[in-house]
């Protein structure tokens, strides 16, 4: 991403950056005073509270324990190393095609226990066939007019997904019910599709809930897509990127909304019933 106050990688910078700032004057410290008891030059403590140079680890280990703040390193060296690599463009992220896009996350894939992925509008990719996955991936290289090779990529992303089979895995998927009617594909791919969830849902490994549309008083609202990789990362979906976050405490929020978000839905039967409804309302 550019330098530019515009990126939210430099808002990300900016943001550890205030954060350092604001331990500095907690601890009544002067730049120059820092500066002397971390052995740098003034101007590099000024570059780093300006976010104009990245603070490394041990930068962040010495500030932190000469502004008496030992207990925000963790918290701030994640933040600091997200900001690096936190917004990733599909457009770069799809240059060579969108298979080796799938394939991309296959080592991610085998080292995660638990995975869990709220959607609000669409099947999990860990449950989509090939025939939807073949028709969402061509709709995203047309919008993102890269190469459109998504009959390959579709194959990639369903071999992929056969990990949900594999020992050692377990998934919670949590999907709003409107996911259920929006119409990628043909009639036969979408039949297929919706057939398909009734046979993964049941699973050993897979809890697939539902939250049904007319659930009363909820408590929380739908959000972006979004995948927990064990506890260590969460990648959030949007329309043009992919953001990455591993700070701790946004790790921890994204896990607090997805309880909240699972407690609403319906499993087993009442899961059941809601797919089968969907099904019978394509005709």
């Amino acid at each position: 991403m550019p330098n530019s106050p515009s990126s939210s990688a430099q808002a990300a910078r900016e943001a550890v950056a205030g954060r350092l700032r604001g331990l500095r004057k907690t601890a009544g410290l002067t730049v120059v005073e820092l500066a002397s008891r971390c052995r740098w030059h003034h101007a590099k403590v000024s570059r780093i509270e300006h976010a104009k140079t990245p603070p490394s680890p041990t930068d962040i280990r010495l500030w932190c324990t000469h502004c008496d703040a030992v207990s925000e390193v963790e918290d701030l060296i994640a933040s600091s190393l997200n900001a690096e690599a936190l917004y990733t463009e599909w457009r770069r992220r799809t240059r060579q095609g969108l298979r080796q896009l799938q394939d991309s996350y296959l080592q991610l894939y085998q080292s995660t226990r638990l995975f869990r992925v709220y959607s609000p509008t669409l099947i999990p990719g860990l449950l989509q066939t090939e025939g939807y996955a073949r028709a969402l991936l061509s709709i995203n290289a047309e919008l993102l007019d890269v190469p459109n090779d998504a009959e390959a990529a579709a194959d990639a992303r369903v071999e992929r997904s056969q990990i949900i089979h594999q020992a050692g895995h377990r998934f919670v998927l949590v999907v709003e019910e409107g996911a259920l009617y929006y119409q990628l594909g043909n009639h036969d791919a979408m039949a297929a599709q919706l057939g398909y969830l009734l046979t993964a849902g049941a699973l050993p490994a897979v809890s697939l809930g539902i939250i049904p549309m007319n659930t009363p008083a909820r408590g929380q609202w739908p959000q972006e897509v979004f995948h927990v990789y064990d506890d260590t990362l969460v990648s959030v979906e949007l329309l043009s990127a992919q953001v990455s976050v591993t700070q701790p405490s946004e790790i921890a929020l994204y896990l607090r909304a997805f309880e909240q978000l699972r407690s609403m839905a319906v499993y087993g039967a009442d899961a059941r019933a809601l797919i089968v409804k969907a099904i019978d309302a394509l005709g």
